[in-house]
């Protein structure tokens, strides 16, 4: 059983096909097929059903599959520790970040680590910071950049505060309260607000600081995507409570300071396990060293 198999494997069950497979892959589809039926007879077991319109695991290729990425994860592991013994990183950085992160300049640091290290292969991954945790847990990503309440701490990684800043309030040009130079919850409580999803760590400091003060609020629009709420507010659909960093970067919006705003924290994490060597740089160049 060879890797190059276990990898064609892999491409077809994502591609769903064999001739996109075979592009993914730079080979002609003749050979991944060869390579494929080549492995299908060693095991004794067909892995892909096939009909003229779709390709599908059988109940064998869905059991070989995890087995199959956990070979090359360990493969590609154990070719990134061999370089960083000779002091060359290469190998998988995955990386997640809510796409309000502002306490680091993510494309920077990735640039800076790009050149260091060429032959690395990066991943981005924008999302939650509850999905994004929970993915570093998993092993799915090595670090990821949060945004939660100062009042809660990330669980089962490792973890180091970056910053902490009280939100601002957000709104179109012609809204009404465009021309203050500050309120307070209680007036912003009289307001519709477009916010991400209830329950989510990006919504919770919000909810946590009007229920606080005894306040409640209309949330009427709930949006998982940061760049799509600010188009929302925009429209003078409603308002939005921001961290100032990410605010003082939005065009054609005005920002003012809430006195009793809510505060969140923005953290750094990564995974409690063995770090690989790309992950090890990564957070070399943030400052913190192996713990």
């Amino acid at each position: 059983m060879e890797l190059q198999q276990m990898r064609y494997v892999i491409a077809v069950a994502e591609m769903s096909s064999f001739t996109k497979a075979a592009q993914r892959c730079l080979v002609v589809q003749s050979a991944l097929s060869h390579q494929i039926a080549r492995l299908e007879k060693e095991l004794g077991a067909r892995l892909f059903e096939r009909t003229s319109r779709r390709v599908r695991l059988t109940p064998a290729g869905a059991a070989f599959l995890p087995a199959a990425r956990q070979c090359l994860d360990a493969a590609e592991r154990a070719a990134a520790e061999v370089a960083a013994a000779v002091g060359e990183v290469r190998g998988r950085l995955a990386v997640g970040l809510i796409p309000s992160v502002a306490a680091v300049d993510v494309p920077a640091v990735l640039r800076e680590f790009h050149q260091r290290h060429p032959k690395a292969r990066i991943s981005l991954t924008v999302g939650a910071s509850d999905e994004l945790a929970e993915q570093v847990r998993q092993g799915d990503i090595e670090v990821a950049f949060l945004g939660i309440p100062v009042t809660a701490h990330p669980r089962g990684v490792m973890a180091r505060k970056l910053a902490e800043e009280r939100l601002v309030a957000v709104v179109s040009p012609d809204h009404p309260l465009a021309d203050e130079t500050s309120v307070d919850l209680r007036r912003l409580s009289s307001e519709v607000f477009v916010d991400l999803p209830a329950k989510t760590a990006g919504r919770a400091q919000s909810d946590l600081a009007f229920t606080a003060a005894g306040l409640t609020r209309e949330v009427a629009f709930e949006v998982t995507n940061a760049d799509y709420l600010t188009r929302l507010v925009g429209a003078g659909l409603g308002v939005a409570l921001l961290p100032p960093t990410y605010a003082e970067g939005l065009a054609g919006l005005t920002t003012i300071e809430v006195t009793d705003a809510p505060a969140r924290a923005e953290y750094v994490i990564w995974g409690r396990k063995s770090r690989a060597p790309a992950a090890n740089a990564f957070l070399e160049l943030l400052g913190i060293e192996e713990e």
